[in-house]
């Protein structure tokens, strides 16, 4: 039986984690097991730069916190080893760079599920928010778009023009 200190300490980890998970816009639960210490080292360097929240926890502890932060649906999910990335500003940055890590290891290193905004996600749902563009792709598509009909116009003056004074000689 574990002492009173012991167990308060956990109690604390769970309620701190709870708050966490409470605050977090998405989290992603992966199975850590097929990455070696210089990728681990590297993903964890990309995501702390990028404001997500990276660490290993106990299953039990962590089904737990997702008790006490009101997610549920993911209980399935908490077997063998277990890290979980949490990002407070935004659903895309974890999954992207956690997804990323998946490719890199070639179906070692694997997405188990997460949450978003509260509620239960698949792994095949958090691959598909790491497959979408990021905001400045997304920014610079919408200014190619808005830019290409401006260019085929000017492009048409051009050549009437052109044709005008061709015309005119």
């Amino acid at each position: 039986m574990p002492s009173k200190k012991i167990l308060h300490e956990k109690q604390q980890f769970v309620d701190e984690l709870a708050a966490r998970l409470k605050k977090s816009m998405c989290g992603v639960m992966v199975d850590y097991k097929g990455i070696d210490v210089a990728a681990d080292t590297k993903l964890r360097k990309s995501l702390r730069e990028a404001g997500v929240e990276y660490f290993v926890v106990k299953n039990k502890l962590l089904k737990l916190a997702l008790e006490k932060a009101g997610i549920s649906g993911l209980d399935e999910h908490l077997t063998g080893p277990t890290a979980i990335g949490l990002c407070e500003t935004d659903l895309i940055t974890a999954p992207k760079l956690l997804y990323k890590q998946v490719e890199a290891s070639k179906g070692e290193f694997k997405i188990k599920a997460g949450f978003m905004e509260g509620a239960a996600a698949s792994a095949e749902l958090i691959e598909e928010y790491a497959k979408l563009p990021s905001k400045e792709e997304l920014v610079a598509k919408l200014l190619f778009m808005l830019q290409s009909p401006m260019q085929r116009m000017a492009i048409a003056i051009s050549e009437i023009a052109k044709k005008n004074e061709d015309g005119a000689a």
